[in-house]
């Protein structure tokens, strides 16, 4: 990269555990498609050169890496330098990896350092005996296989082209690659639990290095104002502690209302390390048929997200598209979203905090067989890392782990990977296999495209007395007073321009009959008394497929968004 190069997306990738020694290694890497996989046998991670160039974080099929390669890459190499600074060469080096789809080795200076499965979740590793003052070498080498049935690889096609729901796919490299500098003692990672009641925060956190003669201390502060405090010494490699805070500020819809944390390594005065994160305070529970937040009843509005772009393909091109795609969304009235089938980068979820806007964390399981325990050895260990990344964050008010499973599914794979979700996490509901086959469930979800307004009513009065719409009895595990959450509905085809498009159903004729399908749909829901969320499918289009309600640029909406707001934001039968 030359010194007048823009670096893409510079900003740091963590906001919610940013310390202030860190490079962007993002920018122009050395790069080959490997489509033999001979690369390994050929010693590649030996070379310092490749024959061609890419713009990392973006994948190679995007117009964004400067490629545009869409057919299958069943392997690439990448490569580049770095410059290790003086003041960095007596502490430790932590090389991270925002996401590589999907089997990733990496080497420094020509030594292995690690290798990773998993093509959503975050992976770093020590580099420290590695690198040098001066100049370093770093070459990853990434495998991908989406017609493997045996990689997740969420809503990727696994035919040449893209079709109905399904888009161009994504290899190797597609979140930032960067470096951190720490000190020999520091901290590895933390766990926060908010407590509404008893205005405090809990904080559980591990520790690398010697911490003997060490402490912990935790600071808030609200708006610039200091509003707590705690200090604890250090014993061993973990520690709890409790901060109590002197301000009350809840986390709710529309106000995202976060404290400032930082936590520090003490010894005998002196910090030794120092991160910066943030919190909010806000409680979740589910009561009978209904989901609370912060001990009201809380109708979630929601509209289906899948984090496609045109030009990046998974990876927005700026941080003020992830802000865009969260407003433009607010602004139609929802409070919230499924980031459907792919597991979304920290940086949209701090713009999710900081906005007050309510998600469901999923998994992209599409593209892998659970039909047996195979199905658990390649999807439980990623799915752990993106609860330990991602547990923190208030926006988060739900996990879903499946989706849509149908026929491929084993009930003891599923039933094992809610009770090890729940085990990790459990402060927020779980949704095992959305829209399908319930095993272990703390809500009742339902998928149904129906574009007939009657019918759909028809299907949902049972839940208006306490029943259960006759249909899905059999393939949804129901107990009376589970919340019921339509998390997939709609998906009204509208195209703009002269091609049709895919979409669910026929499309409506003109404009004011898809706001008219639109309305009675959405009011069937939001006026029905045993209803506690819905999902609208979808806020964008997404390639070939046209029931976004803004078009796939993210730009231009395709209806007036004040009318969406206004049905959205009628008052709910719950909110009664």
């Amino acid at each position: 990269m030359t010194l007048k190069e823009k670096v893409p997306r510079p900003e740091h990738p963590r906001p919610d555990f940013k310390r202030e020694q860190w490079m962007n290694l993002n920018g122009t890497w050395g790069f080959e498609m490997d489509f033999s996989k001979s690369g390994m046998d050929r010693k590649q991670y030996e070379s310092k050169s490749l024959s061609g160039q890419i713009t990392v974080p973006f994948c190679p099929e995007s117009p964004l890496s400067r490629i545009g390669y869409t057919d299958f890459i069943p392997a690439v190499w990448y490569q580049r330098e770095f410059v290790l600074p003086e003041a960095w060469v007596e502490k430790r080096v932590i090389l991270h990896f925002g996401a590589a789809d999907y089997d990733t080795q990496v080497w420094v200076n020509g030594h292995k350092v690690g290798k990773h499965k998993g093509g959503y979740s975050s992976f770093s590793w020590d580099i420290t005996d590695y690198v040098q003052e001066g100049d370093n070498d770093l070459m990853v080498y990434v495998e991908d296989d989406t017609r493997s049935q045996t990689q997740p690889s969420g809503k990727q096609s696994a035919y040449y082209e893209s079709f109905s729901c399904f888009y161009t796919r994504t290899t190797g490299i597609w979140q930032t690659v960067w470096l951190e500098c720490v000190p020999l003692t520091y901290i590895k990672g933390m766990k926060v639990y908010p407590n509404v009641h008893d205005v405090c925060v809990g904080i559980k956190g591990t520790i690398c290095g010697m911490s003997k003669d060490k402490e912990i201390r935790v600071k808030a502060s609200y708006e610039g104002k200091e509003v707590g405090e705690a200090v604890k010494r250090l014993s061993g490699s973990t520690f709890t502690l409790d901060v109590p805070l002197s301000e009350k500020h809840v986390w709710e819809p529309g106000h995202g209302r976060l404290y400032d944390m930082t936590i520090q390594i003490v010894n005998h005065g002196e910090v030794v390390d120092e991160v910066f994160s943030y919190f909010g305070l806000r409680q979740i529970d589910v009561i009978k048929n209904q989901i609370h937040l912060n001990h009201q009843s809380v109708f979630q509005r929601l509209v289906l997200d899948q984090g496609f772009y045109a030009d990046g393909i998974y990876t927005a091109p700026t941080e003020d598209h992830l802000k865009q795609d969260i407003q433009i969304a607010m602004d139609m009235g929802f409070n919230g979203a499924r980031l459907h089938e792919k597991i979304f980068e920290p940086l949209f979820l701090y713009w999710a905090d900081r906005m007050g806007y309510m998600v469901w964390g999923e998994y992209p399981n599409w593209g892998l067989d659970i039909s047996s325990g195979e199905g658990l050895k390649h999807s439980l260990g990623e799915w752990m890392e993106a609860l330990e990344r991602d547990f923190n964050h208030p926006s988060i008010i739900g996990w879903c782990f499946y989706n849509e499973t149908e026929n491929n599914q084993d009930d003891d794979v599923v039933a094992l990977m809610y009770k090890m979700t729940k085990q990790y996490d459990t402060t927020r509901p779980v949704i095992d296999t959305s829209g399908w086959h319930h095993v272990m469930t703390d809500i009742y979800d339902v998928h149904d495209y129906t574009q007939d307004v009657e019918i759909f009513k028809t299907f949902l009065e049972p839940l208006n007395h306490d029943g259960i719409p006759e249909e899905n009895r059999e393939k949804q595990q129901y107990k009376p007073g589970m919340p019921f959450f339509m998390s997939e509905y709609g998906g009204i085809k509208w195209a703009v321009g002269e091609d049709n498009g895919w979409g669910y159903g026929d499309a409506p004729k003109t404009k004011d009959a898809f706001i008219e399908r639109y309305k009675g749909l959405t009011e069937a829901l939001l006026f029905n008394k045993g209803v506690c969320a819905f999902c609208y499918t979808q806020l964008y289009d997404v390639e070939q497929e046209v029931n976004g309600l803004y078009t796939y640029a993210h730009r231009q909406p395709k209806f007036d968004p004040e009318i969406i707001k206004e049905i959205n934001q009628q008052k709910a039968a719950i909110e009664a």
